[in-house]
């Protein structure tokens, strides 16, 4: 790993993080549609992948924007009429769990909004410049926020629009929704649902995960779309 190395590409066993993700997904019964989101010059590296991993449901390989939220208005505008729940989701997440998939789409369904969110373990403490502790953040109401994140179609079509119009930054996906005012509901996730930012984390996903993938399907309620985002950041 180094300067100039995708970590989406690089192997947890025999397979690589992101065919790791997709299948994820691919085994899942309620979705119908996958767009994958990725940098124009990682487009053909990324179709090598859903083909030799045969990821059928991918349809799309949509190209990214400038950043995060115009990338995730892309993958939005290119999905195919008739969604129901959309799903974004971090292709360097590959250790996401079925049941997890599943409460988000429950969620989304029930309350418009389910995005995985791990209670804080840690103690908190606020930082001056100078590296000094100023105070002790209360932790009970702390959660860290991960994906999937799921909402109803025409609420994250409602959501980017306005971030888009008022070309605002948001870090995330329920952020955009809380611009528009509306709640945003959790479903609480594990640890295990990391996300693949240095080598340690990769050495911890490789423990997690199988080396090989089957595409055998999960059985999870019908009538979901699944939007995929993997715009990442190298190894540094």
């Amino acid at each position: 790993m180094g300067k100039g190395v995708d970590k989406l590409f690089l192997k947890l066993g025999e397979v690589p993080i992101i065919a790791h993700t997709l299948m994820k997904f691919q085994n899942c019964q309620a979705v119908k549609h996958i767009n994958l989101v990725v940098r124009a010059d990682a487009r053909g590296d990324f179709q090598a992948v859903t083909r030799d991993y045969r990821i059928s449901k991918v349809r799309q390989i949509v190209i990214g924007g400038a950043e995060r939220q115009n990338s995730v208005w892309n993958g939005l505008e290119a999905l195919p009429k008739g969604a129901d729940i959309v799903l974004i989701h971090d292709g360097a997440r590959p250790c996401v769990s079925d049941v997890l998939i599943n409460q988000t789409i429950q969620s989304a369904r029930e309350f418009g909004s389910g995005i995985a969110a791990c209670k804080i373990a840690d103690t908190i403490k606020e930082v001056d410049d100078e590296g000094r502790i100023i105070s002790t953040v209360p932790r009970d109401r702390l959660w860290a926020v991960q994906t999937p994140q799921a909402f109803r179609y025409d609420l994250i079509m409602r959501a980017y629009r306005n971030v888009i119009e008022k070309n605002a930054h948001v870090t995330d996906d329920a952020s955009a929704v809380e611009l528009l005012g509306e709640p945003v509901h959790i479903v609480e996730s594990l640890p295990t649902n990391l996300k693949v930012t240095t080598p340690a984390d990769l050495s911890i996903a490789g423990v997690l995960l199988p080396a090989k993938i089957t595409a055998e399907p999960m059985t999870v309620p019908t009538g979901t779309f699944y939007f995929g985002r993997n715009i990442e950041k190298n190894f540094r």
